[in-house]
């Protein structure tokens, strides 16, 4: 392993000087840090990570919090995540992972133990009791999802009001009349989680627009919960033809239960989604979907910190236009 007095004789120069060249703290000539510069790219030689927190009074870790509440989906959760920890490690940052439902308290702790330099914070509510905290740290942040109120804050996401009116025009572009929206677990609707309750805004609206008839249910990710909504939906509109399903786990067993009520996807029904394009792709009957982008969303949020933690202006709002691909779940209305 290279060391700091190796560095240091193969510059000519003293371990001190190596390290003020490292951390800044003191000045050195440009010469002597380029010929510092070059010994360490030549040697390899990389800062031991308490080392180099010292000199620089940077932890080089950065928090991602995402509480693993009820109603979540976890296997998008982990996109997120793995995302922010490849492009995190592009810029020598390691990622804590904040999983517990701690709210102001947890953030608190972590930010006065000095152990991360900056926050990524996820699940964010329209509401949320986190955002007084967040406004007043002395730690940068940037939250994947929008508030009601986002002033002083830095927010990136799908525009998820945008991929519910996506998913009803094309819809109502076929000919359909009457559909529904398949939406999030109930308790996420309970703590006004924000992408769920855009999603049904956009919805709505573009309904609204088209004049169609609709409805709207949360539904629980189980393949019993999928069956039995579905069987609601025919009894409430026995002229259904067209669905939104925001859920991913049920993706799968709606199309199977909708069959096994009589109806052929995409003969009888056509179905729309928002979610990851390969879980789109993989269903039985491949989904008409609007992809649910989490690796770039978890790459946008970590370049926005870097920026932020190295004293460049960032934009408040950062929002992803929805794209909507066909694929074989959608048809013209089979108008009677």
């Amino acid at each position: 392993m290279v060391k700091i007095t190796d560095v240091a004789r193969h510059a000519g120069v003293s371990p001190s000087t190596v390290s003020y060249a490292l951390s800044g703290k003191r000045p050195i000539s440009e010469e002597t840090r380029q010929r510092v510069e070059a010994s360490i790219r030549e040697l390899g030689y990389r800062p031991h990570a308490g080392a180099r927190a010292l000199a620089s009074s940077r932890s080089n870790v950065l928090a991602l919090v995402i509480p693993l509440r009820t109603g979540i989906h976890v296997p998008v959760v982990m996109q997120f995540a793995m995302s922010v920890a490849t492009t995190a490690r592009r810029h020598d940052h390691d990622v804590l992972l904040l999983t517990q439902e701690e709210g102001e308290e947890g953030l608190r702790r972590v930010a006065d133990s000095a152990l991360v330099d900056a926050m990524i914070v996820m699940d964010v509510q329209l509401d949320d009791p986190r955002l007084p905290l967040l406004r007043s740290l002395d730690r940068p942040s940037v939250l994947i999802g929008f508030p009601a109120e986002a002033d002083g804050l830095t927010c990136v996401d799908l525009d998820f009001r945008a991929a519910g009116e996506l998913c009803v025009e094309r819809l109502a572009g076929l000919g359909h009349r009457v559909v529904a929206l398949v939406g999030s677990p109930p308790e996420v609707y309970v703590r006004r989680t924000a992408f769920a309750q855009r999603v049904v805004q956009g919805f709505t609206a573009a309904a609204h627009r088209n004049g169609l008839i609709t409805c709207v249910h949360p539904c629980e990710p189980a393949p019993a919960a999928a069956a039995a909504v579905a069987e609601q939906l025919l009894r409430e509109q026995p002229a259904l033809t067209g669905v939104v399903v925001h859920n991913e786990p049920l993706l799968e067993p709606l199309v199977d239960a909708f069959e096994q009520l009589g109806l052929r996807v995409p003969g009888d029904l056509s179905i729309t989604a928002i979610c990851p394009h390969e879980l789109a792709e993989s269903v039985r009957v491949p989904v008409t979907s609007v992809a649910l982008p989490a690796a770039e969303l978890g790459s946008r949020a970590v370049e926005l910190l870097m920026k932020k933690l190295g004293g460049k202006t960032v934009p408040d709002a950062t929002l992803l236009a929805p794209r909507l691909t066909e694929r074989a779940s959608t048809a013209p209305r089979n108008a009677p």
